[in-house]
């Protein structure tokens, strides 16, 4: 068997970046980086991980992108923004910092980045109804904030607190299972259940008013109850889906809280020099 051709590895942006960096830089803290399929150098002081929500989807057809989250310099808003610099475009989320910005910190935000950035398309990503993205906010919010991931000092309170929202996280997950094994469980006998009885109960009406008219109320009772079975089915998918995001959100705060540990306990530039020299000098 011939071996496997190897991946071709996406050039990296190189000078692109550091003009995208430097840009933001002037007007907001980057208090950390995702990335996607797209390995940038980050500052040694800024969090770094990658990006769980593309990585979990596994579709190669997703732009290698860079996300960052920024702190406004101004008024101290949080906002998430994504370079993707094979399409020149920046995307704005609100979704992941609901509640950590006003609408005049937005606003400013989309202004500098389209004055730094004119020859790149600037969307806002907002959020999704059908998705729950609301209700994935409030919950992680009622735990831990993302202002507090970022820029809080406390570690041993910040990871009781995401052992808190692990623990809800895990919990929905289950509840999600229960509610969709038990639409598995009787949707087919009751769907089975609702035919018989329609045919049977509702033939006897034929020489009352017609068979057109009782063909017409077999569908609808049939049809009726198939849409509520698939509205619950449905629901439990969605309970499903907001699990997922509850948790990878977890992921994603203790993987940042995990960087930040490391930066605090990395001895300063001048101390590491001092120790390398002395181990030099004993050698």
């Amino acid at each position: 068997m011939a071996p496997a051709a190897p991946q071709r590895q996406q050039p990296l942006p190189g000078a692109a970046w550091q003009h995208f960096l430097r840009a933001v830089s002037g007007f907001a803290h980057v208090r950390a980086v995702k990335s996607y399929r797209l390995p940038v150098p980050v500052p040694a002081d800024v969090p770094r991980l990658p990006c769980l929500d593309h990585e979990a989807m596994l579709h190669e057809d997703i732009a290698p992108h860079v996300s960052l989250y920024l702190e406004d310099r101004d008024g101290g808003g949080l906002h998430e923004v994504a370079w993707v610099p094979a399409r020149r475009r920046i995307e704005v989320d609100v979704v992941s910092t609901s509640d950590e910005h006003g609408p005049e910190s937005h606003a400013r935000l989309l202004r500098r980045l389209a004055d730094c950035f004119p020859d790149h398309d600037v969307r806002v990503s907002g959020p999704s109804w059908l998705r729950g993205d609301r209700r994935v906010a409030r919950a992680c919010r009622a735990q831990i904030s993302l202002r507090d991931v970022l820029t809080g000092r406390d570690f041993e309170e910040l990871a009781a607190a995401l052992r808190r929202l692990e623990a809800i996280g895990s919990l929905m997950e289950k509840e999600s299972r229960v509610a969709s094994w038990s639409v598995r469980t009787v949707t087919g006998p009751l769907l089975a259940l609702v035919g018989f009885i329609s045919y049977g109960a509702l033939g006897l009406l034929t020489t009352l008013v017609g068979f057109d008219w009782v063909q017409g109320l077999r569908y609808v009772v049939v049809g009726g109850a198939g849409s509520i079975f698939l509205y619950l089915g449905l629901k439990a998918v969605h309970l499903t889906e907001m699990a997922n995001r509850v948790w990878k959100r977890s992921a994603e705060y203790g993987l940042i809280l995990a960087e930040r540990r490391r930066i605090a306990a990395r001895p300063p530039a001048a101390a590491v020099d001092i120790a390398t020299a002395a181990a030099a000098a004993r050698r």
